[in-house]
């Protein structure tokens, strides 16, 4: 039987999606110009502390500026581009990892419902990993660089994102096939992007208790003191509710990192963290951590034959994940930089 092209496995949803995000983008920008706006603050302006009030600040929104709406577009044709590129390697993994699942759990009726379920519990603890381990913060950054907030600031993909792709082999262990896991994760990236925008206040009680909405992830992108490592939920907010990461929107929100970027470039947004992590693996303190991790890597091209199959296999990509994991003891991160 001849393998599927990757164009051929794109979708009616794959291909609506530009259309939609163009149009909405449109109407938000269009929405927000006529609504008050407030100023962007200074890149090193101090962020206001907490005063305690329980009166939640109005949501006086940023709107749109033509750079940074640029850079999150480059970062976009950027993760798509890679994402095609490896998509039959990390399919390929899925798959062997299918064939020895240990549970049919995935399959049956409601499969699509349970892998959505699944697959959003899992996403916390990659999104949330990707913020306390440095190495994953170094991928993740370039989602949280922008200092304004509109669906644009959804497409700032980033482009290591395959240093995460373990997390979500439970799902073909459990049963879940390939499509189900695919779908699932298209359709919780797709529920994401209408909740990056100010031009939606907070929603019903009963919405605002159960699901992310546009008022818990902007406090997720704020570099307040008080909302740093909080909100890390997909569609669904009751994961933090249960592991105690979550805050409600109070303060209004300062948009983007602790330590801000002046640059615009997609591949130096991209991969400024990453670059910065190696030459600190790379520096004096710590040409011992170096070492360790090259030495790691060298006894898996040893074991596994070959550097493709240690980067890329079960085996490779999974003691790519325990390095990096180890690396936390060296390299500690911290959120929003």
């Amino acid at each position: 039987m001849a393998k599927k092209s990757v164009l051929s496995q794109v979708d009616l949803i794959d291909r609506l999606t530009l259309q939609i995000f163009v149009a909405t983008m449109v109407a938000e920008h269009r929405t927000l110009k006529k609504k008050p706006r407030r100023e962007l603050e200074p890149m090193d302006a101090p962020i206001p502390a907490d005063n305690g009030s329980p009166t939640p600040d109005p949501l006086v929104p940023l709107g749109y500026e033509r750079k940074d709406t640029a850079s999150s577009l480059g970062l976009l044709v950027g993760n798509v581009v890679i994402g095609f590129v490896l998509q039959g390697v990390l399919g390929r993994i899925n798959r062997r990892l299918f064939a020895r699942r240990v549970s049919n759990i995935g399959g049956g009726r409601f499969s699509l419902l349970k892998a959505m379920v699944v697959w959003d519990f899992l996403y916390y603890w990659n999104h949330r990993w990707m913020h306390e381990v440095r190495l994953f913060w170094g991928n993740h950054i370039a989602h949280h660089s922008g200092r304004r907030y509109n669906l644009s600031a959804a497409l700032r993909q980033p482009w290591s994102f395959w240093l995460m792709s373990w997390v979500y082999w439970p799902m073909p262990l459990l049963g879940f096939p390939l499509k189900a896991t695919a779908k699932a994760s298209q359709l919780n990236l797709l529920y994401q992007y209408w909740i990056h925008t100010e031009a939606i206040d907070r929603l019903p009680e009963p919405i605002e208790k159960v699901f992310n909405t546009p008022s818990h992830h902007r406090v997720h992108h704020g570099a307040n003191q008080q909302y740093i490592d909080k909100n890390y939920g997909g569609i669904l907010i009751v994961w933090d509710k249960i592991f105690k990461t979550f805050a409600p929107e109070v303060r209004r929100v300062r948009y983007g990192l602790t330590k801000n970027i002046d640059f615009y470039n997609p591949v130096k947004v991209a991969y400024h963290e990453l670059i910065d992590i190696g030459r600190d693996v790379a520096s004096a303190g710590n040409l011992l951590t170096g070492g360790f991790f090259i030495a790691l890597v060298l006894i898996q091209n040893i074991l596994f034959k070959g550097i493709f199959r240690t980067m890329f296999d079960v085996p490779g990509v999974f003691s790519v994940a325990v390095m990096a994991l180890l690396m936390k003891i060296y390299l500690q991160g911290s959120s929003q930089g």
